[in-house]
């Protein structure tokens, strides 16, 4: 028979999978001789199994609470429901990892009409007893019933105004009673009966209502947000009550170690006199600093320092703890490691070790990577009492403030003059790249975490807030309208990329923490790690960022991104719309200096360091006018009777846009198969490459690691043909300098059938990159864009999937290709260099799947770098644990 109940003298801190964060550390305080009122758990099991089966509990779990609760009376010498020596107690939940406030809890269950004047009479307080009946009711009719919480409130808050009184603690026993009276009625008009007034029963119940809680939406939303597996499951705490609202000699409250905000050490926390647990949180009254409590209770106050103290160092953590005093007896009802803001993460845990409490590997296990992101970017100041007007995707971390505009171009004019603009949009496009740039933040109604506009704000290391789908855009009008609230363009925006919220005034920013504590923790991952991190960068700026912030080269450089800005984007379109060679020629003639002058940019800032340059890579749409507003453009010219010469180039660009015109176009002329069209393409951009990396020579007195990538490679020939294609120009380009310069020519492993066939790729490329976002399309077919507005966020709420594959990587799918893609790979050449630059390098999970499938580095955003080099350091030592 499993068993599925431990007293808690029978557990300890070691089995909190089993008993729960909360069950394990309340065993472990008493086995250590904290004082902490007596109980037992229901295991996360019982709940787990529960859940599996449509809510019916294990067929012998009745008898087994029965049997504990037997035992938990024999020890205390009180029964639940005996009107002599009458037991109460809290029934809490307590999963295994901490989830503060998702989930319910029950106190004084036990109290009925032939207990609570036993208790009146034992406790010498009338009062009490009745406060504790009347809050029993409630809380037994919200969380077992579902009775909703206004309707208790609305009769509480009558009393106190019939009474005319503020507090709660200001109504007499008389008044309580009264209430009690009331919230019956409330509770057996919402049941339609008489609820069970068996505390035996009650006690089944409650059990069974927190096992419910588990699942409830604000417990799911908070599971998805940390990335807490449901099946996981709650246990249980069934506990004697204490009691903080006893009188002037009782309280209750909760405190930490440290400071939950900053990190510094020393005491926190607040109390309430004369109050049970759920007014501190419920913020029904004002509570008071803890060190106050040397002033009204100094001998429990004295001992919670010292329990605070020896907790901390037991657990060697910041402890959160909950308190409990009764008649002045302090009693412990929690302690946990306590959750706190990233810039107190990376105190707290650098403290410690100079505290020698802890080393620096167990310190970089405390601190989680999405901790560091929170303190790279500008954030709203956390004292702000502004609410949101709508909420999207927290697609790009960050908070921006700035006036509303709806086009590019014009965020791109009001940003060069200096001006703070949100760039709102019903979806950007890789036309919107200059707007996105010199915007503060970006706000869109479609896309989702890994939509264009996400991506290219990371990149950036601008704020976004995309798929708010609330919000309506007017582009012509530049209006944009919430919850029929019309706003115009220039009016002020906040925008928390963090959270996903949206205001519509301007909230007072604090700036990135980027301090000692933050310096200090990465440098002990860089000790640590056995991946090297680079960045995808496209212009010398971001490269500079990347760098300040201990990028170790660059693993993707987008040449197609370079072409965007409106005085390339003519000559770019001159050349693929190219009738013949000798056309081609004289558009990339034009093109080559542009490039030559971008890449001295990068390589200047990176000198001395690896850059991985990918070949152009246009979906060719994006760089070609649209079909219907050409074809307008050469009836109005028709219309006008426009001169033959300006109607014939309308025409033949028209032919040509109708000619190159693709039903799929990321499936289509793109990567490495518009370069065996056009290989004057590679041969150009190979050409500006090389001559850009001998100039930094020349200038700098060093250069960069030249690694040039041919993109979307499918077919053995493809790379064999690229591959002779640069390398004859490299060689050509160093002949005609006299100069030698080492470089390595690779690939991107993009399609699963490159990764199938890494061998025979292999023997033709000295390095290998994944593209892991059109990977994660090719393998799943999977549209991402469409997939993200429309049936994903469905399969990751109904646990179709476990997560959205294109924030991390799908092992069990593309995951295994990678693994694939490596060791075939090497197989062939034991030298290849493998290598991730797809969104998934800057996600910790993906990048712990990474350390194991043998890759030599990742490669992300800018801004996420000092994320990627704590995360492999962390999948370094699991890796080696």
């Amino acid at each position: 028979m499993t068993k599925y109940i431990y007293a808690l003298s029978e557990g300890n801190a070691t089995m909190r999978s089993l008993l729960g964060g909360k069950g394990a550390n309340l065993a472990e305080m008493m086995r250590l001789g904290v004082p902490v009122p007596d109980g037992f758990t229901v295991t996360t099991e019982a709940c787990v199994e529960s859940m599996n089966n449509d809510g019916n509990w294990p067929a012998d779990l009745r008898d087994q609470i029965s049997t504990a609760l037997a035992e938990f009376e024999e020890r205390v010498g009180r029964k639940l429901g005996d009107p002599s020596k009458p037991l109460l107690v809290s029934v809490r939940s307590g999963a295994v990892v901490s989830m503060p406030g998702m989930m319910d809890t029950i106190l004084n269950l036990g109290i009925n009409d032939d207990t609570v004047q036993t208790i009146a009479t034992e406790s010498g307080n009338e009062r009490f007893a009745w406060d504790c009946y009347r809050r029993f009711i409630q809380m037994y009719g919200e969380v077992v019933e579902g009775v909703p919480a206004h309707y208790y409130e609305d009769a509480l808050s009558a009393m106190k105004s019939d009474k005319g009184v503020e507090s709660d603690t200001d109504l007499d026993a008389e008044d309580l009673k009264k209430l009690v009276a009331e919230f019956k009625e409330i509770s057996n008009e919402q049941l339609g009966g008489d609820w069970t007034n068996d505390p035996n029963e009650q006690l089944m119940r409650a059990v069974d209502a927190v096992f419910r809680s588990w699942g409830n939406p604000r417990a799911d939303v908070y599971r998805k947000a940390n990335n807490i597996s449901r099946d996981l499951g709650t246990a249980v705490n069934v506990m004697q009550m204490v009691f903080g609202n006893r009188g002037d000699t009782s309280a209750t409250g909760v405190c930490f170690t440290r400071n939950p905000s900053t990190g510094e050490k020393g005491v926190y926390g607040e109390f309430l006199v004369n109050a049970q647990g759920e007014d501190v949180v419920a913020g029904i009254r004002t509570p008071r600093h803890v060190s106050e409590m040397r002033d009204v209770l100094p001998e429990a106050y004295d001992q919670l320092l010292e329990t605070m103290k020896n907790m901390e160092l037991h657990y060697k953590d910041m402890q959160d703890m909950e308190f409990t005093v009764e008649n002045g007896k302090l009693y412990m009802l929690q302690t946990r490691n306590g959750k706190r803001t990233a810039a107190a993460a990376l105190k707290i845990a650098g403290d410690l070790v100079e505290e020698g409490v802890i080393d620096k590997d167990e310190a970089l296990r405390r601190i989680e990577p999405a901790q560091l992101d929170q303190l790279l970017h500008p954030a709203i100041d956390p004292a702000h009492t502004a609410k949101p007007v709508t909420k999207g995707l927290p697609a790009s971390p960050g908070a921006a403030v700035g006036g509303l505009v709806f086009d590019a171009d014009t965020a791109a004019e009001l940003g060069e003059k200096g001006q703070n603009v949100i760039l709102v949009r019903y979806e950007t496009t890789p036309d919107d790249i200059h707007g996105v740039l010199e915007a503060q933040g970006v706000l869109t109604a479609h896309g989702g975490m890994t939509s264009h506009a996400a991506v290219v704000a990371r990149g950036f290391g601008k704020p976004c807030v995309s798929g708010a789908t609330t919000i309506k855009i007017d582009p012509e009008a530049k209006t944009l309208t919430i919850n029929d609230k019309v706003y115009k363009e220039g009016d002020v925006f906040t925008l928390n990329g963090s959270t996903g919220e949206v205001f519509d005034e301007a909230l007072k920013l604090i700036p990135p923490q980027i301090n000692e504590d933050f310096e200090r923790v990465v440098e002990w991952a860089d000790e640590v790690r056995t991946m090297g991190v680079r960045a995808n960068a496209d212009n010398a700026a971001d490269a500079t960022r990347a760098r300040e912030l201990g990028a170790e080269g660059i693993g993707l450089c987008r040449t197609e991104h370079m072409f965007m800005a409106s005085d390339r984007l003519p000559a770019v379109r001159e050349m693929i719309l190219a009738e013949n060679a000798e056309q081609r020629a004289t558009a990339l003639e034009k093109i080559l200096p542009m490039q030559q002058a971008d890449f001295e940019g990068i390589f200047t800032a990176m000198k001395g360091l690896p850059v991985t340059v990918r070949l152009l890579d246009p979906p060719l749409h994006e760089f070609l006018p649209d079909y219907t507003e050409q074809s307008l453009k050469v009836q109005e010219l028709e219309l006008k009777g426009a001169d033959e010469e300006e109607l014939g180039k309308a025409r033949a660009t028209l032919a040509q846009v109708k000619k190159l015109h693709e039903q799929n176009p990321m499936l289509g002329t793109r990567g490495c198969r518009l370069a065996m069209l056009y290989p004057e393409i590679p041969e150009m951009q190979t050409r500006a490459i090389i001559r850009a990396a001998l100039a930094v020579l020349e200038r700098e007195g060093e250069t960069v690691g030249v690694e040039i990538m041919i993109p979307l490679v499918g077919l053995e020939e493809e790379i064999k043909r690229q591959h002779a294609i640069v390398d004859s120009t490299v060689k050509d380009e160093l002949a005609a300098a006299g100069k030698e310069l080492e470089y390595k020519i690779g690939t991107m492993i993009e399609l699963p059938r490159a990764a199938l066939l890494a061998d025979r790729i292999a023997e033709h490329a000295d390095f290998f990159s994944f593209g892991t976002n059109d990977l994660t399309q090719t393998t799943l077919g999977i549209s991402r864009d469409d997939a993200e507005n429309g049936f994903l966020s469905d399969y990751v709420v109904d646990h179709v999937l476990p997560r959205n594959p294109f924030e991390s990587i799908d092992i069990d799918g593309v995951g295994q290709l990678v693994r694939l893609g490596v060791s075939n790979g090497r197989s062939t050449n034991a030298k290849l260099k493998c290598g991730v630059c797809g969104e998934h390098g800057g996600d910790p999970d993906s990048i712990e799947f990474f350390q194991t499938a043998g890759l030599n580095y990742v490669s992300c955003s800018p801004y996420r770098v000092p994320i990627a080099r704590f995360a492999a350091a962390k999948a370094a030592m699991d890796n080696e644990k």
